[in-house]
């Protein structure tokens, strides 16, 4: 197949990196074959990119919220409107990713919808706050912040992206976007398509070697927000970072989300299938995947019997070939530590079951694949049960009581989302209530169970600061009080 090269958009045109260094984005599926190349950004070109979206600011920030939100409607009207690109540039994302077709035609989709979506909350955050009191009335407005840096990860990044950028632009902020060094081409393609619907140095993006220009991007003085999603290693970092400017952030870090079944919860093949899907979306690269699931006891031996059904129908192989239902995980890495764990529960003496059925054996072995597993009644103390495992793998573990369940539950440093599974959703939303998360489904895990309506982030070190909603807006904003005699303003 034909390789290709992105370039970074800095001030509304494409240009090389400063250096003309670029970087190999390798096939997962195959990683002797080269998908393509993207730009190796340096310092010299996050300054550029910083001093566009600088330049640029006064006037999109002196748009009114209407205005921006009209922009907004039209790249959601316009990113996708080309069906001929946008299928290939699919494609291409799914070859340098790993993710099946399904998957990639989701995460296009959703971008296109996310922008349409937060065009609709125009409204809502150009009003002001009214406070009258015995002595002042005050009136509560809201400003843009300025330059904003936004971070995204490499396992769902135009998604993520969706829960960053339309938000800042409505906000009134510019922005620069720093894409992972996996997975960048196609996220590239169309972040420079939504940049040229924009006024110049609106969006900017720079791509490239974290170690390399992270810092920068997070301490140069013009930045006035930061919106990070990745790993709590690295959100540590970027809050340390910030620190040295006092700059906001938002983090939405890792997580090892719970699952709770009740004892009545409806074991129908429609259920199991909910279930699989919560846990094993894109091989289980999800921070918000469902990835330690508690069972009553009673229903244990039921639920395995469930949940293997439907993950030994899944075809494990090549994204782009028909009838291939989960992908390779997306690099090296992160097949290593997915397998290290399950090494470790092996031979701890885990009941480990593997699933599925391998659609080629020369790719599987080549490739950095793995066939979903369980492991089931997993002790505790397992780094499979204890760590996120982003990969495609799921601990089962049996329960007594709902205060074990939740106690188990609870018992982690991450809080990032969770679940409850029941037929009386009044029962599973008090239990809800006791779970120590940011965000909690009833019935529902992961990505495809949420609407981009209400706000979403974690609790301990799973962030700071949530996404989405009109909070989500909100975030990439300051609050100015104006305040006078009572009587005086209003």
């Amino acid at each position: 197949m034909d390789q290709i090269t992105t370039e970074l958009f800095i001030g509304g045109e494409p240009r090389h990196a400063s250096a003309k260094a670029t970087y190999e984005i390798l096939n997962p599926a195959r990683p002797s074959d080269v998908v393509g190349h993207a730009a190796a950004a340096n310092l010299s070109d996050v300054d550029a990119a910083m001093d566009a979206a600088q330049a640029a600011f006064p006037g999109w920030a002196g748009l009114s919220v209407d205005e921006r939100a009209g922009y907004l409607h039209k790249i959601a009207k316009g990113l996708n409107a080309d069906e001929t690109e946008t299928t290939g540039r699919t494609r291409l994302f799914t070859r340098e990713h790993g993710k099946t077709l399904f998957e990639t035609n989701i995460e296009i989709g959703r971008l296109v919808d996310r922008f349409a979506q937060v065009a609709g909350f125009a409204g809502r955050i150009s009003e002001s706050d009214r406070i009258e009191g015995p002595r002042f009335d005050t009136m509560v407005t809201r400003k843009s912040r300025g330059v904003t840096t936004l971070i995204v990860p490499w396992n769902w990044p135009l998604a993520i992206l969706g829960s960053k950028l339309p938000q800042a632009l409505l906000a009134g902020n510019t922005v620069v976007v720093k894409l992972s060094e996996f997975a960048t081409l196609a996220p590239a393609l169309t972040i420079s398509r939504i940049a040229a619907m924009l006024p110049p140095g609106v969006v900017n993006l720079v791509t490239g070697d974290g170690t390399v220009i992270g810092d920068r991007l997070v301490t140069h003085p013009h930045v006035r927000q930061v919106n990070f999603t990745g790993s709590i290693r690295i959100g540590r970092h970027v809050m340390k970072m910030a620190a040295e400017n006092i700059t906001p952030v938002t983090l939405e870090l890792g997580g090892n989300d719970a699952g709770i079944l009740l004892d009545d919860a409806p074991l129908t093949p429609e259920f199991f299938q909910k279930l699989y899907i919560s846990c094993f979306l894109t091989s289980g690269q999800i921070c918000m995947a469902l990835k330690r699931l508690y069972v009553p006891r009673v229903l244990f031996d039921d639920v395995i019997d469930g949940l293997s059904e439907v993950m030994d129908r899944q075809v494990v192989g090549d994204g782009l070939k028909e009838g291939v239902t989960m992908g390779p995980l997306t690099t090296a890495r992160q097949k290593g530590l997915v397998s290290k764990m399950l090494a470790e529960a092996d031979a701890a003496g885990a009941d480990i079951r593997y699933l599925g059925k391998v659609d080629d054996k020369a790719d599987f072995e080549a490739g950095y694949f793995l066939r979903p597993s369980l492991v089931v009644n997993a002790d505790p103390d397992l780094s499979v049960v204890r760590d996120e495992q982003f990969g495609p793998t799921l601990p089962v573990i049996a329960y007594d009581s709902e205060d074990e369940a939740v106690a188990m539950a609870n018992g982690t440093e991450y809080g990032l989302s969770s679940s409850v599974w029941s037929a009386d959703e009044s029962r599973a939303v008090t239990l809800a209530e006791r779970l120590e998360a940011g965000f909690t489904n009833i019935n529902s895990h992961g990505p495809t169970a949420m609407d981009g309506l209400s706000p979403f982030g974690g609790v301990k070190q799973s962030g700071i600061g949530r996404n989405f909603g009109v909070e989500g807006i909100q975030q990439f904003q300051e609050v100015h009080s104006i305040s006078g005699a009572s009587g005086a303003i209003f």
